[in-house]
Protein backbone atom coordinates (compact mmCIF):
# COMPACT_ATOMS: atom_id res chain seq x y z
CA UNK A 1 0.00 0.00 0.00
CA UNK A 2 1.34 3.40 -0.83
CA UNK A 3 2.27 5.70 1.90
CA UNK A 4 0.22 7.85 3.35
CA UNK A 5 1.03 11.41 4.24
CA UNK A 6 0.41 10.36 8.42
CA UNK A 7 2.52 7.00 8.33
CA UNK A 8 5.87 8.68 9.65
CA UNK A 9 3.88 10.18 12.37
CA UNK A 10 2.53 6.35 13.75
CA UNK A 11 3.92 4.79 16.83
CA UNK A 12 4.76 0.78 16.08
CA UNK A 13 1.25 0.32 18.46
CA UNK A 14 -0.60 2.59 16.02
CA UNK A 15 0.32 0.85 13.30
CA UNK A 16 0.03 -2.64 14.34
CA UNK A 17 -4.12 -1.27 15.53
CA UNK A 18 -4.24 0.09 12.33
CA UNK A 19 -2.95 -3.56 10.24
CA UNK A 20 -5.47 -5.90 12.67
CA UNK A 21 -8.49 -3.24 12.23
CA UNK A 22 -8.27 -0.80 9.12
CA UNK A 23 -11.09 1.90 8.72
CA UNK A 24 -13.86 0.56 6.67
CA UNK A 25 -14.37 3.15 3.80
CA UNK A 26 -17.24 6.05 4.12
CA UNK A 27 -18.04 5.31 0.08
CA UNK A 28 -19.68 7.60 -2.79
CA UNK A 29 -23.09 8.27 -2.78
CA UNK A 30 -25.12 9.20 -5.03
CA UNK A 31 -25.24 12.97 -5.27
CA UNK A 32 -21.73 15.23 -4.69
CA UNK A 33 -20.93 18.70 -4.09
CA UNK A 34 -17.91 20.27 -3.58
CA UNK A 35 -17.08 22.54 -0.06
CA UNK A 36 -14.64 25.21 -0.22
CA UNK A 37 -13.44 26.02 3.28
CA UNK A 38 -12.03 29.18 4.50
CA UNK A 39 -9.67 30.15 1.24
CA UNK A 40 -9.42 33.30 2.36
CA UNK A 41 -6.58 36.17 2.58
CA UNK A 42 -5.46 36.08 6.44
CA UNK A 43 -4.37 32.25 6.17
CA UNK A 44 -2.62 33.18 2.22
CA UNK A 45 -1.09 36.73 2.88
CA UNK A 46 -0.40 38.66 -0.71
CA UNK A 47 2.19 36.24 -1.92
CA UNK A 48 3.93 33.23 -1.10
CA UNK A 49 6.18 33.21 1.77
CA UNK A 50 7.60 30.45 4.47
CA UNK A 51 5.09 30.35 7.68
CA UNK A 52 7.85 32.32 9.83
CA UNK A 53 8.15 35.09 7.31
CA UNK A 54 4.52 35.77 6.36
CA UNK A 55 3.69 35.94 10.01
CA UNK A 56 5.47 39.10 10.40
CA UNK A 57 2.25 40.92 8.75
CA UNK A 58 -0.05 37.81 8.40
CA UNK A 59 -0.52 36.36 11.63
CA UNK A 60 -2.89 33.59 10.95
CA UNK A 61 -0.84 32.75 7.53
CA UNK A 62 -0.39 28.92 6.83
CA UNK A 63 2.76 30.05 4.30
CA UNK A 64 3.74 27.96 1.65
CA UNK A 65 1.76 25.04 2.63
CA UNK A 66 -1.12 27.59 1.65
CA UNK A 67 0.10 28.09 -1.94
CA UNK A 68 1.20 24.43 -2.41
CA UNK A 69 -2.30 23.59 -2.30
CA UNK A 70 -3.95 26.15 -4.66
CA UNK A 71 -3.16 24.25 -8.42
CA UNK A 72 -4.85 21.44 -6.72
CA UNK A 73 -8.03 23.28 -5.34
CA UNK A 74 -8.15 24.66 -8.85
CA UNK A 75 -7.99 21.45 -10.63
CA UNK A 76 -10.53 19.98 -8.52
CA UNK A 77 -12.74 23.45 -8.39
CA UNK A 78 -12.31 23.16 -12.26
CA UNK A 79 -13.49 19.85 -12.55
CA UNK A 80 -16.53 20.75 -10.47
CA UNK A 81 -17.51 23.43 -12.77
CA UNK A 82 -16.99 21.54 -15.74
CA UNK A 83 -19.22 18.46 -14.26
CA UNK A 84 -21.90 20.80 -13.38
CA UNK A 85 -21.48 19.75 -9.35
CA UNK A 86 -22.69 22.13 -6.94
CA UNK A 87 -19.97 24.33 -5.12
CA UNK A 88 -20.35 25.86 -1.68
CA UNK A 89 -18.37 28.61 -0.94
CA UNK A 90 -17.50 29.13 2.93
CA UNK A 91 -15.51 32.46 4.52
CA UNK A 92 -15.80 34.50 7.91
CA UNK A 93 -18.45 36.62 8.83
CA UNK A 94 -16.97 40.08 9.62
CA UNK A 95 -19.15 43.43 10.85
CA UNK A 96 -22.03 41.50 12.14
CA UNK A 97 -21.85 43.06 15.19
CA UNK A 98 -20.82 39.33 16.27
CA UNK A 99 -17.47 38.18 17.60
CA UNK A 100 -16.23 35.86 16.10
CA UNK A 101 -15.07 31.95 17.24
CA UNK A 102 -11.46 33.38 18.17
CA UNK A 103 -11.93 36.62 19.76
CA UNK A 104 -10.60 35.43 23.09
CA UNK A 105 -7.55 34.73 21.06
CA UNK A 106 -7.15 38.02 18.79
CA UNK A 107 -6.42 40.54 21.05
CA UNK A 108 -7.30 44.36 21.22
CA UNK A 109 -7.57 45.24 17.24
CA UNK A 110 -7.46 49.00 18.23
CA UNK A 111 -4.14 48.20 18.99
CA UNK A 112 -3.25 47.70 15.67
CA UNK A 113 -0.97 49.81 13.20
CA UNK A 114 -3.31 50.78 10.30
CA UNK A 115 -2.11 48.31 7.93
CA UNK A 116 -2.73 46.03 10.47
CA UNK A 117 -6.17 46.82 10.74
CA UNK A 118 -6.56 46.93 6.58
CA UNK A 119 -4.96 43.42 6.50
CA UNK A 120 -7.73 42.73 9.07
CA UNK A 121 -10.46 43.86 6.75
CA UNK A 122 -10.04 42.20 4.11
CA UNK A 123 -8.90 38.52 5.90
CA UNK A 124 -11.74 37.15 5.04
CA UNK A 125 -11.49 38.02 1.27
CA UNK A 126 -12.00 34.48 -0.62
CA UNK A 127 -8.63 34.59 -2.60
CA UNK A 128 -8.72 35.55 -6.57
CA UNK A 129 -7.41 32.08 -7.40
CA UNK A 130 -10.51 30.35 -6.39
CA UNK A 131 -12.80 33.04 -6.39
CA UNK A 132 -16.82 32.06 -6.52
CA UNK A 133 -18.36 32.42 -9.73
CA UNK A 134 -21.99 33.82 -10.67
CA UNK A 135 -24.11 31.44 -9.28
CA UNK A 136 -21.95 29.70 -6.71
CA UNK A 137 -23.45 29.48 -3.34
CA UNK A 138 -21.23 31.74 -0.62
CA UNK A 139 -21.61 30.97 2.98
CA UNK A 140 -20.30 33.31 5.67
CA UNK A 141 -19.66 31.70 9.19
CA UNK A 142 -18.76 32.60 12.58
CA UNK A 143 -17.10 29.34 14.16
CA UNK A 144 -14.88 26.76 12.99
CA UNK A 145 -17.94 24.41 11.14
CA UNK A 146 -19.06 25.04 7.85
CA UNK A 147 -22.40 23.29 9.49
CA UNK A 148 -23.39 25.96 12.72
CA UNK A 149 -25.07 28.30 12.16
CA UNK A 150 -24.93 28.55 8.63
CA UNK A 151 -27.69 27.27 5.99
CA UNK A 152 -25.30 25.02 4.77
CA UNK A 153 -27.51 21.72 5.57
CA UNK A 154 -31.00 23.17 4.38
CA UNK A 155 -28.86 23.77 0.99
CA UNK A 156 -27.55 20.43 0.56
CA UNK A 157 -31.11 18.89 1.40
CA UNK A 158 -32.43 20.75 -1.33
CA UNK A 159 -30.03 19.69 -3.52
CA UNK A 160 -30.49 15.92 -2.41
CA UNK A 161 -26.37 16.11 -1.98
CA UNK A 162 -25.31 12.88 0.35
CA UNK A 163 -21.71 13.31 -0.50
CA UNK A 164 -19.74 16.32 0.54
CA UNK A 165 -16.58 16.46 -1.38
CA UNK A 166 -14.24 18.96 1.13
CA UNK A 167 -11.00 20.91 0.50
CA UNK A 168 -9.66 24.70 2.34
CA UNK A 169 -7.94 24.69 5.73
CA UNK A 170 -7.05 24.41 8.34
CA UNK A 171 -7.15 20.36 8.31
CA UNK A 172 -6.83 20.55 12.05
CA UNK A 173 -9.44 23.33 12.63
CA UNK A 174 -12.33 24.61 10.48
CA UNK A 175 -12.01 21.71 7.90
CA UNK A 176 -12.11 18.76 10.74
CA UNK A 177 -14.97 20.64 12.25
CA UNK A 178 -17.01 20.81 9.55
CA UNK A 179 -16.28 16.97 8.95
CA UNK A 180 -17.20 15.70 12.46
CA UNK A 181 -20.57 18.41 11.70
CA UNK A 182 -20.85 16.70 7.93
CA UNK A 183 -20.78 13.08 9.20
CA UNK A 184 -22.90 13.96 12.27
CA UNK A 185 -25.73 14.80 9.65
CA UNK A 186 -25.13 11.78 7.91
CA UNK A 187 -23.35 13.16 5.38
CA UNK A 188 -20.70 10.91 3.65
CA UNK A 189 -17.69 13.29 4.22
CA UNK A 190 -14.46 13.05 1.45
CA UNK A 191 -11.42 15.17 1.89
CA UNK A 192 -9.17 15.39 -0.96
CA UNK A 193 -5.74 14.88 0.28
CA UNK A 194 -3.47 17.59 -1.84
CA UNK A 195 -6.54 20.09 -1.26
CA UNK A 196 -6.13 20.66 2.60
CA UNK A 197 -3.60 21.86 4.58
CA UNK A 198 -2.33 23.22 7.87
CA UNK A 199 -0.07 25.85 9.29
CA UNK A 200 1.66 22.90 11.34
CA UNK A 201 2.75 19.29 9.68
CA UNK A 202 2.19 17.25 12.19
CA UNK A 203 -1.31 18.19 12.96
CA UNK A 204 -2.13 18.14 9.63
CA UNK A 205 -1.02 14.60 9.28
CA UNK A 206 -2.18 13.58 12.15
CA UNK A 207 -5.88 14.79 11.75
CA UNK A 208 -6.18 13.51 8.00
CA UNK A 209 -5.11 9.97 10.08
CA UNK A 210 -7.96 10.71 12.58
CA UNK A 211 -10.58 11.72 9.88
CA UNK A 212 -9.96 8.80 7.90
CA UNK A 213 -10.61 6.76 11.01
CA UNK A 214 -13.48 8.07 12.14
CA UNK A 215 -15.03 10.47 9.91
CA UNK A 216 -14.48 10.34 6.76
CA UNK A 217 -12.91 9.04 3.65
CA UNK A 218 -9.31 10.56 3.08
CA UNK A 219 -8.33 10.24 -0.85
CA UNK A 220 -6.11 11.42 -3.32
CA UNK A 221 -6.96 13.91 -5.51
CA UNK A 222 -6.77 11.53 -8.52
CA UNK A 223 -9.07 9.07 -6.96
CA UNK A 224 -11.71 12.06 -6.54
CA UNK A 225 -11.37 13.14 -10.05
CA UNK A 226 -12.40 10.25 -11.43
CA UNK A 227 -15.25 9.10 -9.20
CA UNK A 228 -16.51 13.24 -9.92
CA UNK A 229 -16.21 12.53 -13.98
CA UNK A 230 -17.78 8.72 -13.38
CA UNK A 231 -20.97 9.88 -11.62
CA UNK A 232 -21.08 12.32 -14.30
CA UNK A 233 -20.97 9.94 -17.17
CA UNK A 234 -23.86 7.91 -14.86
CA UNK A 235 -25.98 11.03 -14.55
CA UNK A 236 -25.68 12.89 -18.00
CA UNK A 237 -26.82 16.52 -17.81
CA UNK A 238 -29.97 17.06 -19.82
CA UNK A 239 -29.87 19.26 -23.27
Amino acid sequence: MAERVWDRFLTEQDRAHVAMKPPRPVGFGKRPALLLIDLYRWVFGDKPEATLEAIKTWPGSCGLAAWNAVPHIQTLLSTARELRIPIIHVTGLAGAGVDEWSFRRDGDPSQLTPEAQERRRRKFDIIDEVEPLPGEAVLRKLSPSAFWGTPLVGHLNQLGIDTVITCGESTSGCVRASVVDGCTYRFRMIVVEECVFDRHEACHAINLFDMNQKYADVLPLSEVLQYMRSWRAEHPLRA
